[in-house]
């Protein structure tokens, strides 16, 4: 039956746990209710106005300091126990259970049950409740030698005569010392093998300084009162009221010992008035704000284990509620200044506006409050990207503001308790600025940015409307203009020295920038990793020098890296990740957290459907861009009626003399000549794409072979750069240009070469590129974004021949697949593409026109495109 019964105990511990703990919480608030109602809050606060203010700390700091002693019980407990607990946790521990005990009762049901539930951790229940029992036979060890101590003083130094009827109180209170010192010596049960005579006497030494600093606070608040008494004669009766008030079991004796108190005061000439101040600030300092203390100590234990239960979530939740209430409050207090500042007439003249105006920042000037609004929302776009180095700024900015609002008279008490509230969620929210670096999304710009140039918009017609003066615009409100031009030049000053202030803010939040953002770019690396593990379709443009790498190291050694460029605050990453991809999820995360630490965000451009899912479930959304056209070179073959056409055009080059070579780095400097001559008439003086795609570059061809078309004179008329992926299963080509003298067809003519020639080198698979766009949001249930690009491959034919691209490399392609763009939830995907765009178009050049210019969208759609397919 006992088995069975524990058994359930076990089973429904963590219930019974919250049980108790929510138990506590309701003695808490009970205990604080009656204190409440039992303090005469008037006789209390005439009580302290009696006392000037250094008199008020010192006591205070003398409750603090008469519990103190308590906490010996506490670091002896843990003596009995096995397991080690910090110093920081024994204080917390002992100090709440200590000062709910006060409260409770000496040492009673409450204090075992807390003990129990602090130190319980790391030792059997059997063990907690022995070292807990053996504590609590001394608890009242203290008691009983001041009880002998005012016996002495009683009869034998004659202080505290009146009291002297009282002595059997006392003798029976110091009975109980001899008692359980001789029962614990003579003793020879198991239960007290562990209670040497050193913890004896530590415990012994702990319950006499309990309760001697307990009296000895008492008297002092007596000397604080100046009451015109002997306090040596009220010690005896200090300690008869406290073995009254032990014996009644009332929690922490109220009642019994402020009666015998009362009485016994009176006796020595104390008025009731004056005893029961007394005892008033007796049970302030000494019971009631420890006991706070320990209540505050109590609700974080009791939130650390919640929120370790809750794996974080609770503290998580508060950091973010807090950071979100500082990054709104500051946004909020910065645009009322600023509006205050710039139209004041109108805005004081609005309600809605007035309703918030005891919730904003004041300063002296318009100047001054101009550059704060503007340092306000500058730090707030720190503190809203989670920057770490925002937070002494920001600190140092909400104490001066502050500062300088409360100075005023006749502030608002709500605004004080807002401001202090926000201080104090910045402080929570610290762990949250965890970032490195800030970088500006261009959302974030346009938001700061259309606050300041509106501002400054406004700000300047209203001041060159006030120049004109009222009858120049009847039209125009007067409650708009400013009242002199010297207040709109004071306020165009200051809206410069905001502009000045806000660059300031950003340089110094994007100042520290990691390492691994700047390498400088490393082939050796690069083809070390690609010889080792192999490469991918797009690890070959890591040789154009256009993009930068991120590698990813396991006990010194490189694994993989990515190829990215950044835009804004973004890392437009290219393609797969290139190497061992055994890593790839370690060398995800890694990326993912240096970006995050670095304020950068990842867009993941043209990748396939295993990494696509992988990305989504850490947190990213992502749409198709188009399909990737692979060729099975082990089928491929011009046999049958599909390919008559192509048969038919090989035929024709055969007998005009057209040959296929490939040139083998490094290229001559006349081969290179040759060849960007071809490039230069092919490009029609377009600028040239970079990133997803190849550009002509001498250091880039001497990479790989570069196929060639040449005439029956030797002259070249086309070529293609072949981009190898580091293993034998796939090959390709990026650049792709023919002279205005090769024949129309040559580029299949090329294509079917290279076809050939990879299969002889063993290649399994051919992979043509982008066909962008193609089976794109063909489902009544795709994304928006997707269904949207469906209407552009269906009816952009103007623009861009979409389906004519795909249906040229449908005559060879075997496979199609699918090919994605991958970026963070709640990102502009509009934004992204912008920047992907921008990134493909080369900022800093002149954007092509024309079915090119759609191609940076696509990346490598028109690699392979020849005239006759535009």
């Amino acid at each position: 039956m006992g088995r069975k019964l524990w058994g359930r105990i076990q089973k429904h511990l963590p219930l019974i746990k919250a049980i108790f703990i929510f138990s506590i919480l309701i003695f808490v608030i009970q205990t604080v209710g009656r204190i409440a109602h039992e303090v005469n809050g008037q006789q209390l606060q005439s009580e302290l106005a009696t006392l000037d203010t250094g008199t008020i700390l010192l006591l205070i700091a003398g409750g603090f300091l008469a519990v103190t002693p308590m906490l010996i019980y506490d670091f002896t407990i843990v003596e009995f126990l096995p397991g080690k607990f910090s110093w920081g946790y024994i204080v917390r521990s002992g100090w709440t259970t200590n000062t709910f005990t006060n409260l409770a009762g000496m040492g009673g049901l409450l204090g075992a049950s807390l003990r129990a539930n602090f130190y319980a951790r790391s030792a059997t229940k059997k063990q907690v409740v022995y070292a807990i029992s053996k504590i609590a036979l001394f608890l009242l060890a203290g008691l009983s030698l001041v009880c002998w101590v005012a016996l002495i003083l009683l009869f034998g130094f004659d202080i505290g005569q009146p009291y002297r009827g009282y002595w059997i109180w006392l003798l029976g209170g110091g009975l109980y010392f001899p008692g359980i010192f001789l029962f614990t010596r003579i003793s020879d049960s198991e239960f007290f093998a562990d209670l040497t005579l050193k913890r004896e006497l530590k415990l012994i030494l702990g319950s006499s300084l309990e309760w001697a600093s307990c009296a000895g606070f008492f008297l002092v608040i007596g000397w604080a009162l100046g009451l015109p008494i002997s306090l040596a004669a009220v010690f005896p009766m200090f300690v008869v009221a406290s073995v009254a008030g032990v014996v009644s079991m009332i929690p922490g004796g109220l009642g019994s010992f402020d009666v015998f108190m009362i009485i016994g005061l009176g006796f020595l000439g104390v008025s009731r008035a004056d005893a029961t101040g007394w005892l008033l600030l007796y049970r302030l300092f000494y019971y009631l704000l420890p006991f706070l203390v320990g209540v505050g100590f109590f609700i974080h234990d009791t939130g650390r284990r919640l929120n370790r239960f809750l794996d974080g979530l609770p503290v998580a939740a508060l950091r973010r509620g807090a950071h979100w209430l500082v990054t709104t409050f500051m946004y909020f207090s910065g645009v009322m200044m600023l509006l205050f500042a710039t139209i004041p007439d109108v805005v004081l003249a609005n309600r809605f506006y007035l309703r918030f105006v005891p919730y904003m920042f004041y300063f002296l000037s318009q100047v001054t409050n101009i550059v704060m609004a503007f340092l306000l929302i500058g730090l707030a776009r720190g503190v809203g990207a989670h920057v770490k180095r925002a937070f002494w700024p920001t600190l140092v900015v909400l104490v001066v503001a502050i500062g300088m609002t409360l100075w005023r008279e006749n502030f608002p008490v709500g605004l004080a308790l807002l401001l202090g509230l926000v201080l104090i969620c910045l402080l929570v929210a610290r762990p949250e600025l965890y970032r490195t670096s800030f970088h500006y999304s261009w959302g974030g710009l346009l938001i700061d940015g259309s606050i300041y140039v509106g501002t400054f918009l406004m700000y300047t017609l209203l001041g060159l409307s006030t120049l004109q003066g009222p009858h120049h615009r009847p039209w125009f409100p007067s409650a708009w203009l400013l009242p002199s031009t010297q207040v709109w030049l004071n306020g165009l000053g200051g809206l410069l020295v905001a502009l000045l202030i806000m660059v300031g803010v950003y340089r110094y939040l994007a100042w520290t920038q990691p390492q691994w953002l700047h390498l400088k770019y490393d082939a050796p690396r690069m083809r070390a990793i690609i010889a080792c593990f192999g490469g991918n379709e797009v690890s070959h443009l890591a040789f154009l020098r256009d993009k930068q790498a991120y590698f990813y190291q396991e006990d010194g050694a490189d694994q993989l890296f990515l190829l990215f460029r950044q835009k804004a605050d973004k890392l437009l990453v290219m393609g797969e990740p290139i190497g061992n991809q055994a890593k790839l999820e370690p060398a995800l995360q890694a990326f993912m957290r240096d970006a995050n630490l670095a304020g950068l965000r990842p867009v993941f451009y043209e990748i396939s459907e295993t990494l696509t899912l992988r990305l989504h479930e850490m947190g990213f959304d992502f749409i198709k861009i188009g399909e990737e056209g692979h060729v099975a070179l082990s089928t491929f073959s011009l046999a049958g009626k599909a390919h008559r056409g192509e048969r038919a055009l090989m035929n024709k080059f055969d007998r005009e003399g057209y040959q296929f070579e490939l040139l083998q780095p490094p290229l001559r400097a006349h081969q290179v000549n040759e060849l960007r001559r071809i490039s230069d008439a092919w490009l029609r003086g377009e600028t040239e794409k970079g990133f997803s795609m190849g550009f002509f570059d001498a250091a880039y061809l001497d990479e790989a072979p570069v196929a060639v078309m040449r005439n029956k004179a030797g002259d070249i008329v086309a070529f293609a750069n072949l981009m190898p992926t580091g293993d034998q299963r796939m090959t390709s080509i990026d650049l792709m240009r023919a002279s205005p003298q090769a024949p129309s067809g040559i580029m299949d003519g090329l294509f079917i070469y290279l076809f050939d020639y990879s299969r002889q080198q063993g290649y399994e698979n051919f992979n043509l590129g982008m066909a962008p766009l193609a089976n794109v949001g063909v489902s009544s249930f795709s994304f928006i974004e997707e269904r949207a690009a469906h209407l552009i491959y269906e009816y952009g034919s103007n623009f861009y021949s979409f389906q004519g691209l795909r249906a040229y490399k449908a005559k060879y392609v075997t496979d199609w697949q699918p090919k994605y763009l991958a970026y963070r939830r709640r990102q502009s995907l509009i934004f992204s593409m912008l920047q992907l765009m921008l990134v493909i178009n080369r900022p800093g050049s002149t954007v092509a026109v024309g079915p090119k210019w759609l191609n940076g969208w696509f990346a490598n759609a028109t690699r392979w495109s020849s005239r006759e397919n535009e």
